[in-house]
């Protein structure tokens, strides 16, 4: 009969086995790289967004100085948001934040690349460190990191002025040798 129904061997079953442990490799790994790049994307386009909210209030309502009146509109601007879209992301505080995103990183084309590597607690990070060379030294490590805890080790560890200038001086030597 040709409709004969056979029996599973087992070179069958773990010929299955296989192809499906291949296959639900295979699955993970696309479900984690489309996690990884949604994850990427919501912090990209999330910090644009804190920055562009900044750069508007700083640039046409406060018309790039610090006003007296400004504590006031950024309440203003904080409640009316929070009414609009909840009050996660919108508190005063964080308005505060974003206005200084865009005063201290005034140039969308310098801080739209940057977005891409660095997360909005980066940035934060970032805006509390008053020297430069920190703050170069940190952006460095936090791109390159990609992680921010690793980076504020780093940081930490180089904290002091001395050791930053001879750390700088050792990235610059070896971005020479491979230049």
């Amino acid at each position: 009969m040709a409709n004969e129904i056979k029996p599973i061997g087992a070179t069958d079953i773990s010929a299955m086995d296989t192809v499906v442990g291949n296959l639900m490799t295979d699955l993970r790994q696309i479900i984690d790289e489309a996690r990884i790049h949604v994850a990427s994307t919501a912090n990209y386009e999330l910090t644009m967004m804190y920055w562009h909210i900044g750069d508007r209030i700083n640039r046409d309502v406060l018309g790039n100085e610090r006003a007296d009146y400004g504590k006031q509109i950024v309440a203003t601007v904080s409640r009316q948001l929070q009414a609009w879209y909840g009050s996660k992301g919108f508190e005063e505080r964080t308005i505060r934040r974003m206005v200084q995103f865009a005063q201290e990183f005034p140039d969308w084309q310098i801080v739209s690349p940057l977005v891409s590597k660095l997360s909005w607690t980066h940035f934060l990070t970032i805006m509390t460190l008053k020297d430069p060379l920190q703050r170069e030294f940190y952006l460095t490590m936090a791109a390159n990191e990609r992680n921010c805890r690793h980076a504020m080790f780093s940081f930490n560890r180089y904290k002091s002025p001395l050791k930053l200038q001879k750390l700088n001086g050792e990235m610059k030597e070896r971005r020479m040798r491979h230049e």
